[in-house]
């Protein structure tokens, strides 16, 4: 379940009033809620990596590596290459970072420019139909032996999707008015983020606004108002 864009920037303004704190207009919003999103994901791998380093043995330790691996999960996809001139293929644009490689249901081999060249010296090594192997390169993958052209996907991690809280405004006040994620014209966009994040990015973008919340009970209070007032103005 996504972390609604709605909710959020009801959230922030609420708060942001509450304190006499000014405004943050959609457009501002929707600059500092992408930035957050992004902050908060590419933590997840910092967090990670430090947990896999301390290699505990105890069930909390394994939930929260469950967690965090449940949270980047959903990032994860697979995609056939374009391309495929002499073994070059070009990965798909939303591509944010390269996992496995695979021809033939198998998974090739990553090597390395050097590892290439050593392989590929010998008979006994050198790569082929049955074996191909990759580099990855430029931002290309390069697979050998180079008569393979076609059927080559890759598992990977996609690029986030930037949060936009739409809206359109009407005489004769032009106040803004939200425009649905389910809307046919210039629907908004909520956060990719796990749900449980929903206090961690208010707390993020009033840091931004100059705010900073030690309770977190204060944003969640805020949030209920916010969901019951957002309730409010669809009826």
């Amino acid at each position: 379940m996504a972390v609604s864009v709605d909710t959020v920037y009801r959230t922030v303004l609420l708060i942001l009033n509450k304190e006499q704190r000014g405004y943050i207009t959609p457009d501002e919003f929707n600059k500092t809620a992408a930035q957050v999103q992004l902050e908060i994901f590419n933590k997840y791998f910092d967090d990670l990596n430090q947990l896999l380093r301390s290699r505990q043995n105890d069930l909390d330790y394994a939930d929260r590596v469950a967690l965090l691996d449940e949270k980047i999960a959903v990032f994860k996809t697979q995609a056939t290459t374009g391309g495929g001139t002499l073994g070059v293929f070009t990965p798909p644009a939303n591509m944010r970072e390269l996992g496995s490689v695979i021809y033939d249901g198998n998974e090739m081999q990553r090597v390395q420019r050097s590892e290439f060249y050593n392989l590929n010296k010998s008979e006994y090594t050198k790569p082929s139909a049955t074996y191909p192997i990759y580099l990855y390169e430029n931002d290309l993958i390069k697979v050998y032996p180079d008569t393979i052209t076609t059927g080559v996907s890759v598992n990977y991690l996609r690029k986030l999707i930037d949060p936009v809280w739409n809206f359109t405004t009407s005489p004769p006040n032009y106040q803004y008015i939200f425009t649905p994620t389910n809307s046919v014209t210039n629907p908004s966009i909520d956060f990719e983020l796990h749900i449980s994040e929903q206090t961690n990015i208010i707390t993020r973008i009033l840091m931004y606004s100059g705010i900073v919340i030690q309770n977190p009970e204060i944003i969640q209070v805020a949030a209920q108002q916010a969901q019951v007032e957002q309730v409010n103005s669809k009826a």
